[in-house]
């Protein structure tokens, strides 16, 4: 098969050399300039490449095209692929097909890569042959060709549910659905909603969806999605009006009730004392990466220990230092207003806020009465 693969970054790269391994021909295509370590990957394994360009006369002599996830669908040279017909998927997708490792693969609008790198570290600790891939780690694809895990544990952003064919996970993650990357879906938070919802297309009776019960745009798009999977909702408070997978019963302690008879069922009570995360947005991250971590096999005993040893990404909620008791919380990850409302909640001392970047066409309102609130100094920067 005749592989063009658009973008030479980690997962383009890591497409393109499991594409070769597997006895495909192999092109990789780059408008940008390409960084020199993957031109010295690409080189070693002899792949041709270019930068700077896309030759459209070579790309669409293509069988199929692995796509970048940064490359939007109004891009001239996506157009010229899809009229002529030829298949468009993602590195997830192509490396899907060369493994037999259950993939538990988390998505939402905000708090991806905390419950990721947490759900990875609850299973690896816990002594799980995991590995840790999608917009953290290294390339899946990459990772695939040498064959080694058992289980993936998988951010997934929209732009790469957007190119999923038969991709499915054993588990996916639903966290929340707000207004973000409204460009990239003609400003539509319907278009972007069920996107984020393609995480569960191809599940079966045999997979788990692990949602937010208190996320209202998931359950007003949730019933479009509906598959034969096995549902674990979860939320910050008991709920009568849903059969809650898990809830907090106080602020630091979980009530999980799994399906019935799996793992005997019953209510199963998980403290999370030790997790030195932060914040309203976190209790619900770490309630669904212990879901996550329990429908695997993970013991409570190793949950409660595995959350002590924890450290997140930088940029999320960081505590950078201390000076005359004055303490500087890096969150330069929020680049949405739930995601900035939720840091600003979570904060309990008053607030000098550090703000600005690029308007993606959120609507800042729900953001000023908090701000009013807690907000004493607010300090500009950024384009808009």
């Amino acid at each position: 098969m005749n592989i063009i693969v658009l973008g030479a970054a980690e997962s383009g790269v890591g497409a393109a050399l499991l594409a070769q391994a597997k006895g495909h021909i192999v092109f990789v295509s780059d408008r940008g300039s390409i960084q020199p370590k993957y031109k010295e990957k690409l080189t070693q394994a002899g792949i041709e490449f270019e930068e700077a360009q896309h030759s459209l006369d070579r790309v669409l002599q293509a069988d199929e095209v692995i796509k970048s996830p940064g490359i939007p669908e109004k891009a001239a040279v996506i157009k010229a692929i899809r009229e002529k017909n030829i298949p468009v998927i993602s590195e997830i997708e192509f490396a899907s097909r060369y493994t037999q490792a259950r993939f538990l693969a988390i998505t939402g609008t905000n708090g991806k890569t905390t419950t990721t790198l947490l759900t990875y570290h609850l299973l690896k600790e816990a002594g799980y042959n995991v590995g840790l891939a999608g917009n953290v780690g290294y390339s899946l694809a990459e990772q695939v060709i040498e064959n080694k895990f058992d289980y993936y544990v998988l951010e997934l952003s929209s732009f790469q549910l957007d190119d999923i064919a038969y991709f499915n996970p054993w588990v996916a993650v639903l966290l929340n659905i707000t207004p973000d990357h409204l460009d990239r879906y003609n400003y539509s938070l319907a278009e972007y909603a069920q996107a984020k919802l393609r995480i569960v297309r191809n599940q079966d009776s045999s997979s788990y969806f692990i949602y937010n019960a208190d996320d209202e745009t998931i359950q007003q798009h949730f019933m479009a999605a509906l598959r034969p999977m096995q549902q674990l909702p979860f939320s910050l408070h008991d709920r009568p009006d849903f059969k809650l997978a898990g809830y907090y019963q106080e602020e630091k302690l979980l009530k999980l009730d799994l399906v019935p008879g799996y793992y005997n069922g019953g209510l199963e009570q998980v403290s999370t004392a030790n997790s030195p995360l932060i914040g309203e947005h976190n209790r619900q991250n770490v309630l669904a990466a212990v879901l996550a971590a329990r429908v695997a096999g993970v013991g409570i005993a190793q949950i409660e220990q595995a959350l002590g040893t924890f450290h997140n990404a930088d940029h999320r909620l960081q505590l950078v230092g201390e000076v005359n008791e004055v303490a500087y919380i890096n969150d330069s990850k929020a680049t949405n207003v739930e995601a900035a409302w939720y840091a600003l909640d979570g904060v309990k001392r008053p607030i000098v806020w550090i703000a600005g970047g690029t308007d993606k066409g959120n609507d800042y309102a729900p953001l000023q009465p908090l701000a009013q609130q807690k907000v004493k100094a607010l300090v500009c920067l950024g384009v808009d």
